[in-house]
């Protein structure tokens, strides 16, 4: 199945795409710009939602749906926000279909026109702030923390599946608190839920940090997020959290009597991860023979492939094997004993390193004999014989060490993608001969950012948090700065 498969270096984008098909992940569907996950990528995206989804639940979230469909004067009501969303709105202005009087199948009614068009949701904010104006009167309702699970539409004229869909899956977060401080407090919490899933179930190292005006969410007065380098060095944004301040609050007269029996206007935030993610993973690990995935998201951890020539011979083998299923499945360890006879051994090799499988055990008859079982590692292409004894311990602490190698791999390769650049040619000679991330200083003006981003296409991908104040002049204007920030091409 990967004879053929465009390598990296010759082809990055083939690479990924023919990837994402062959693999079995998604592929377009008859809607432009619109992509059908299939099976075996849906089994990946369900295990983020799980993940997710409980670490949530832990910071006392709760899962709730709003309508797909929103009023266009909803969007009307916070100014910046219809500005950033404007140009990519889907627009619903009838209800009705009719039979064509010509006989050109089915027509739009030109009796049914809404009399208010209904905007297919690009984000929710504005309908549910519209909800939490009816739910919200006292300081005893807060904090409101509230989580959904949907799908949205941007209108996308340039797409590929994952990274930039017309349609995608994700989750939006939308909170009221009663205090700036415990707002911002939300805000910073969800981007480090963000991150630890990053790191921890993806095996993504992310940079932390906050976005510049120019980047920021829609309406909101601070976007924080979280940057992870892909391996042709381009940055991909994987989770942004937001602190709306009372913008939407007062676009929709959200208030709450506070202890005193004064009314105060609540303070919001919004924070959301999409089926981007799916993307982030397929291009920060996998290699020219398909995918790699992180033991913790992988569909199959673990996969058994039988050798025989005779049908006795796999009887014996089967035996055997059963009994090692059963222990790897206590231990929630997810199973497949491969015992079809619809292709030889070594197609089914080539398939599940294909589709990322992190573990594949071998038994021929000479295993069986000896009392051993072929044990490969999808990360390193390394395979090894070990006793058949003590194997279901063996693979449990493997599987760990498997999730920690690839997010070291990811790590080291990002430190050794990672530039300071101190003049405008050193930064444009490091974008064009190497990529990655460039910590740079910057003067802190729109203006400049913008020129940067017309002249090399690099975009401040965040301000660090955390990061040392360190005095230098911008790369670009030589005004002063008293930080770096940084920079790189992105998807």
């Amino acid at each position: 199945m990967s004879k053929g498969l465009p390598t990296r270096s010759e082809n990055y984008s083939e690479w990924y795409n023919e990837l994402v098909k062959r693999a079995d992940l998604a592929e377009n569907s008859p809607v432009r710009g619109c992509m059908v996950i299939k099976p075996y990528g849906f089994s990946i995206w369900e295990k983020m939602q799980r993940a997710m989804d409980d670490m949530f639940k832990e910071t006392g979230h709760s899962n709730a749906y709003f309508p797909l469909f929103i009023p266009k004067s909803f969007l009307s009501k916070e100014a910046d926000h219809v500005e950033g969303f404007a140009k990519e709105c889907a627009v619903v202005t009838h209800y009705r279909l009719m039979n064509d009087p010509n006989g050109g199948g089915v027509v739009v009614d030109p009796e049914a026109k809404l009399e208010e068009e209904l905007i297919v949701r690009p984000t929710s904010e504005t309908v549910i702030w519209s909800t939490y104006k009816n739910w919200i009167q006292s300081y005893r309702d807060l904090p409101l923390l509230i989580n959904q699970w949907a799908n949205v539409v941007r209108w996308e004229m340039r797409t590929r599946i994952f990274l930039r869909t017309t349609e995608f899956l994700w989750q939006e977060g939308h909170t009221a608190h009663a205090t700036q401080a415990e707002a911002i407090a939300e805000t910073e919490q969800m981007l480090d839920v963000y991150a630890t899933f990053a790191e921890e179930w993806m095996a993504l190292p992310v940079l932390r940090g906050v976005k510049t005006a120019n980047e920021r969410f829609a309406g909101a007065v601070e976007t924080y997020c979280i940057e992870a380098l892909m391996q042709d060095n381009k940055a991909l944004q994987a989770g942004t959290s937001h602190f709306l301040g009372q913008n939407f609050a007062k676009a929709f007269d959200v208030k709450f009597q506070d202890k005193e029996g004064g009314l105060e206007y609540v303070w919001g935030t919004s924070w959301g991860t999409s089926t981007r993610l799916m993307g982030a993973l397929i291009m920060a690990h996998s290699d020219d023979s398909g995918l790699v995935l992180p033991p913790k998201l992988a569909p199959i951890q673990v996969v058994i492939v039988p050798i025989y020539r005779e049908e006795d011979q796999l009887i014996k083998i089967s035996e055997r094997i059963a009994g090692l299923v059963k222990e790897l499945k206590k231990k929630g360890i997810s199973v497949k004993f491969d015992d079809s006879d619809d292709y030889k051994p070594g197609y089914k090799f080539a398939e599940y390193e294909l589709r990322g499988v992190p573990i594949r055990l071998a038994m021929g008859m000479r295993d069986y004999d000896n009392g051993t079982v072929e044990v490969a590692r999808r990360d390193t292409k390394t395979k090894e014989t070990m006793p058949f004894e003590g194997i279901v311990d063996h693979i449990a602490a493997l599987l760990e060490e498997i999730q920690q190698s690839i997010y070291d791999k990811a790590l080291a390769y990002r430190e050794a993608n990672t530039f300071k650049a101190d003049t405008y040619e050193e930064f444009k000679e490091i974008l064009d001969e190497k990529g990655g991330f460039i910590y740079a200083h910057w003067d802190g003006t729109p203006e400049t950012e913008e020129k940067i981003k017309e002249e090399t296409k690099a975009t401040i991908r965040c301000i660090p948090l955390g990061a040392p104040e360190e005095e230098g002049v911008c790369v670009y204007s030589g005004k002063p700065s008293n930080r770096r920030v940084v920079f790189a091409r992105a998807y």
